[in-house]
């Protein structure tokens, strides 16, 4: 009998974001994730019933991280605040990939799928809520420019997120640099 190493959960839904990454969610297969587990396929199964509560509890992890980080963002100072949620957002700015592929999720195949999609849902209006509140204190306390509108100015700093590190600098010089642009613009 062959040798059977057992993974965690952890390293299936590492495995699993890589490969979702890589091939998106039309691409990733069990079969593909089997290949790249060291380990029985069958352990797959003794945390998740198909593809669809792998994907959507990938996702879920996802979101519960970066929730959790912007939980912990000290809103006291609006701009050192929205300096640290882009930096939560820029270091998993690869979710933004993963939560492309959401509306595929057939959520009907699943309950657990349904629950934790349901669960990314609301954590996104959180986020969405949280980011809105820090930017009506900025605008209110006079830090951002009023000539432009405020969702026009959330809204580029959301795409910020999405702003490929070409410098391949550490995640958080890379989000100070799109910070000071953001604030600054590139004008002399």
């Amino acid at each position: 009998m062959g040798r059977k190493r057992s993974y965690t959960e952890a390293e299936l839904l590492d495995v699993t974001k890589k490969l979702l990454l890589e091939h998106g969610y039309d691409g990733f297969h069990l079969k593909l994730l089997s290949e790249h587990l060291v380990g029985a396929r069958s352990t797959i199964y003794q945390y998740f019933a198909n593809k669809e509560e792998i994907v959507a509890a990938c996702m879920k992890r996802v979101m519960r991280s970066i929730m959790s980080k912007s939980a912990e963002v000290d809103e006291t100072d609006s701009l050192a605040a929205l300096q640290q949620i882009l930096y939560v957002y820029v270091e998993e700015s690869d979710f933004h990939q993963l939560l492309g592929d959401a509306h595929k999720i057939n959520v009907a195949n699943s309950e657990a799928a349904a629950r934790d999609m349901s669960y990314i849902e609301q954590g996104h209006e959180e986020l969405k809520v949280q980011l809105g509140r820090i930017f009506a204190k900025a605008n209110g306390e006079g830090n951002l420019r009023q000539d432009v509108p405020l969702p026009a100015q959330i809204s580029v700093f959301f795409n910020l997120i999405n702003t490929p590190n070409v410098l391949r600098m550490p995640l958080d010089e890379w989000s100070k640099l799109l910070f000071s642009m953001w604030m600054k613009g590139v004008a002399k």
